[in-house]
């Protein structure tokens, strides 16, 4: 049997972040939320400084309140998307912003990830996307939760990445004239 051939490189002009329902509620029941609310900030600035788009949603915010506050402050004009399905894809407004944006890699970062995150990734792999996960950017209300969410994704066809890889792949040389703009949040 041939084995799957590797997924393309991301790239700027084909890449768009989705942030899945960060939101303070969920604060002191995810599992290491700080690094999930640190390597987000991070990977916002730097998608933002290389105009990638971004997509940020927020499960039922009547019961489930806001986006977290140092996510929403990264911008002036910040507008999430509402949902009530637990796939940003069961959403026609994330559908919608997404189709806008003319991307076809996904890169998905949130909570929870056996939940929202898993069945967002899920659905676009079906949509004939193609998926990147930070790993280090996604978590659930336990360990194994995460765990469990992160093979699963995995196992369908998902990239499991670390944000600074993704940062590095995005970024791809050294030369690249945004390198300057975008160096502090690689070391980060």
């Amino acid at each position: 049997m041939k084995p799957d051939p590797l997924p393309d490189r991301l790239r700027p002009e084909r890449a768009v972040l989705a942030v899945i329902d960060i939101q303070e509620r969920f604060r002191d029941l995810i599992y290491h939320m700080h690094e999930v609310l640190e390597n987000t900030g991070r990977l916002i600035r730097f998608v933002r400084a290389l105009d990638i788009p971004v997509l940020v949603t927020e499960h039922y915010p009547k019961g489930l309140g806001a986006t977290a506050p140092e996510i929403a402050a990264l911008w002036d004009d910040f507008s999430p998307i509402q949902k009530l399905s637990f796939s940003c894809c069961g959403c026609d407004a994330f559908n919608a912003a997404l189709e806008e944006t003319g991307r076809d890699q996904i890169i998905l970062c949130g909570i929870e990830t056996h939940v929202c995150v898993y069945q967002t990734a899920a659905d676009l792999l079906r949509m004939g996307r193609q998926v990147a996960v930070a790993a280090d950017a996604v978590s659930s209300c336990s360990k194994k939760n995460r765990k469990l969410g992160l093979r699963a994704m995995t196992a369908l066809g998902a990239q499991n990445l670390g944000a600074q890889m993704i940062m590095f792949e995005l970024l791809e040389r050294a030369d690249d004239p945004r390198f300057r703009a975008v160096k502090d949040l690689l070391r980060e």
